[in-house]
């Protein structure tokens, strides 16, 4: 399993929500690319970018932040998220040296796009699936559909989705512990990698995170953002956890 650090920017800045709240935003920092070069001398092995205003806007807002740290580290992994919503979007981002585009409420809202996007640009395409109650919640966590979200994670299982990002919304940015039932319920439910993300806050949740997989299934990787800066959680000790594991 990887330990994905993540930046998300609003206004040009790196913040946290608590529960996708813009107006309960917690500044971190006001340079993305200085916070992007801590993380990868912390042993990151990707980074895990959204763009809180495009999620909100429906189209990039902070995308020339997203491509400054990209174009810093030339060949590093990085995913974005947030106002991803046609394929061009997804072209410029990975023209500009990101290396997956992940679509989040286009993927409820029009699922063809992510087939459309998956066939157009094979191996670079995550979904971003957020969930309240297990019901998939669209636009930046505003509104939340009638969508199960194993039901519409298998929809995407043939179409070549490198990943899909699960988000746990009343964890998220609280410090509660992630919510690992029902993020191994999804990685049961299809063959597409799991990231878990929402409430990752201890290394704890890190070993809990370890221990429910099994030799049929485990999560690919979790996603920490408040946890890490607020020195809650080591991010080199978590990955280097997870190198080491043994069952």
């Amino acid at each position: 399993m990887i330990v994905i650090p993540a930046i998300d920017l609003k206004d040009g800045e790196c913040v946290r929500l608590r529960q996708g709240e813009m107006e309960d935003a917690t500044v971190f920092s006001d340079d993305p690319l200085a916070t992007a070069e801590h993380w990868l001398s912390q042993g990151a092995k990707r980074l895990h970018l959204v763009d809180l205003n495009g999620a909100f806007a429906g189209n990039p807002v902070n995308s020339e932040a997203v491509k400054i740290i990209a174009r810093q580290f030339p060949g590093f992994p990085i995913q974005i998220g947030g106002g991803i919503r046609d394929l061009k979007t997804i072209e410029r981002y990975l023209d500009a040296g990101v290396t997956w585009a992940i679509i989040g409420t286009a993927a409820v809202k029009n699922p063809q796009l992510v087939k459309d996007a998956c066939r157009e640009f094979e191996g670079h395409i995550i979904v971003g699936l957020d969930a309240k109650d297990g019901l998939v919640a669209t636009e930046g966590w505003a509104e939340v559909s009638d969508v199960k979200a194993t039901e519409l994670a298998k929809e995407f299982q043939d179409s070549g989705v490198s990943a899909i990002v699960y988000t746990d919304i009343a964890r998220d940015g609280m410090m509660q512990g992630v919510n690992v039932e029902a993020t191994m319920e999804l990685a049961r439910a299809v063959q597409i990698p799991i990231i878990a993300s929402g409430g990752v806050s201890s290394i704890e949740d890190i070993q809990q995170l370890l221990e429910a997989g099994d030799d049929n299934t485990e999560i690919f990787g979790a996603i920490t953002g408040r946890a890490i800066y607020e020195d809650k959680l080591d991010l080199r000790a978590a990955q280097e956890l997870c190198d080491n594991w043994k069952k």
